[in-house]
């Protein structure tokens, strides 16, 4: 396999070797007569380090599209998820929940299970055209009504439904999966529910076994309902997040007025942050270290977002969508992990600087919320990390393992690399036709194109249990 690998890299540095050679001596000649003018040796440099700028983006791209494909030739030791996946039954042991366990282990509201209420849909809400119905054959709909409420559900929530009742058929051939209740018009759970926003679902096995629904609790939990409690012995309630959150879940920023130190001194918002700019940060073993600014993976300041909210009992505040990794701090293993920020609970710790001594120390999450603001800026260092708000955070996303995110924009930084040693195309140009040019930050308005290709193939090389679903 790195033979194979190894060949066309070698081929592609040759070509571009012997065409720079080529230029080279090619200008080397030019010069040697003394016919030729200064007008045409100006013309043969810059065609010289237009025709360097193209192979060098021409190499960075080969890198690029290499490291992209060699994780499809990782093969994953069992199927993905559960039901109709790529790997057909799955393969693995899995344990039925117990009487009154949930998954998480959290209260239901809280940003890293299902997340906040949001309020209650009714057939007149402007919110009821999102609800959509279930119409799905291997499902059972009670609707003891008679209205067509319980197959109403946000469009995730039908997904997830969706995934379970294959799973029900593929571990009990002849059951089918039951829904009690769904989307709740008549105020029959209390006076705080999901089922009023269509977001909650109570379940069983259309053959009332109640034998089966610890494992029918454990379905779910591999269905991706964001909660699941064997709440009774007659029923299994499961949640998800609302729709209107799922968006901020495919990328992870920070609020443009989140702050970063530079390396003179000063602090600036991250909306205002450029290219170039050295930003304190984090080394591999937990120091503070200023890092070079490369690009943005994301930068939209117009873009409404969820975010979660993390408040340390130092008065440090961090402002982060739930996919974004934060750096936590496991003191009973000595050792430097990195969480999803929804899924950071209270009293975990996280490495906050220390105004006096400038070093990054733990500090006790006190308080987890969330907040909807507008615009996102995703900065990405040299390190992959950058501290926002005197908190330490990754400036990768999405799936849980930094190293792995770092790995994946290596081409990035090489890119960046030899950007850095070779003139910029701004500086061909006149000053008097382009007086001021604009900086990468500013004309970006979006994801970054390699960040967006790395997002799109995730779903097909990484395992789900690696990912932020």
């Amino acid at each position: 396999m790195d033979n194979t690998v190894s060949e066309p890299w070698a081929s592609a540095s040759s070509v571009t070797c012997l065409s720079l050679d080529a230029k080279c001596h090619s200008s080397t000649a030019t010069r040697s007569h003394p016919e030729c003018s200064s007008s045409t040796e100006a013309v043969e440099n810059k065609r010289h380090i237009a025709h360097t700028q193209r192979c060098a983006g021409r190499l960075t791209t080969l890198m690029a599209v290499l490291l992209l494909i060699l994780p499809l030739s990782f093969t994953p030791a069992h199927s993905c998820g559960p039901g109709r996946g790529l790997g057909g039954r799955r393969t693995r042991n899995l344990y039925p929940l117990v009487l009154k366990q949930t998954i998480p282990n959290l209260s239901e509201y809280q940003s890293g299970a299902s997340g906040p209420l949001e309020g209650e849909i009714r057939r007149e809400s402007p919110k009821f055209k999102d609800l959509v119905p279930n119409y799905n054959r291997d499902i059972l709909f009670r609707d003891e009504e008679g209205t067509g409420a319980d197959r109403l559900m946000t469009k995730r929530l039908k997904e997830k439904l969706n995934l379970l009742a294959y799973s029900v058929m593929n571990e009990w051939p002849s059951v089918r999966l039951l829904v009690i209740n769904s989307w709740d018009e008549e105020h029959q759970h209390g006076q705080e529910s999901l089922h009023y926003e269509g977001r909650a679902v109570t379940i069983a096995t259309s053959d009332r076994d109640q034998a089966k629904y610890g494992m029918l609790a454990r379905l779910a939990v591999e269905a991706g309902f964001d909660w699941v409690s064997y709440v009774s012995r007659r029923h299994i309630y499961c949640s998800v997040k609302s729709d209107s959150s799922i968006s901020s879940h495919m990328h992870g920023c920070f609020t443009p007025e989140s702050t970063a130190l530079l390396e003179s001194g000063q602090t600036k918002p991250l909306g205002e942050l450029s290219i170039g700019d050295r930003v304190l940060s984090m080394s591999t073993n937990g120091q503070a270290v200023f890092s070079e600014v490369i690009l943005f993976m994301d930068r939209n300041l117009e873009q409404m977002q969820n975010f979660v909210q993390l408040h340390t009992d130092g008065g440090a505040v961090l402002t982060v969508t739930p996919a974004h990794l934060v750096s936590v701090w496991q003191p009973e293993h000595q050792e430097l992990t990195f969480v999803f920020a929804d899924r950071v609970e209270e009293h975990n710790q996280v490495l906050v600087r220390d105004a006096k001594t400038g070093e990054l120390r733990p500090q006790k999450v006190i308080r987890v919320g969330s907040v909807r603001s507008k615009g996102v800026v995703a900065p990405l260092t040299r390190e992959g990390t950058i501290v926002v708000n005197s908190v330490a955070a990754s400036c990768y996303a999405v799936i849980n393992s930094q190293s792995l995110a770092h790995w994946g924009l290596g081409p990035m930084r090489l890119l960046s690399t030899m950007e850095a040693w070779l003139p910029s195309k701004d500086k061909l140009r006149s000053s008097a036709t382009n007086p001021r040019t604009l900086d990468g930050a500013e004309r970006q308005n979006g994801i970054h194109w390699y960040a967006r290709a790395l997002y799109k193939i995730k779903d097909y090389v990484l395992p789900q249990s690696w990912r932020h679903d």
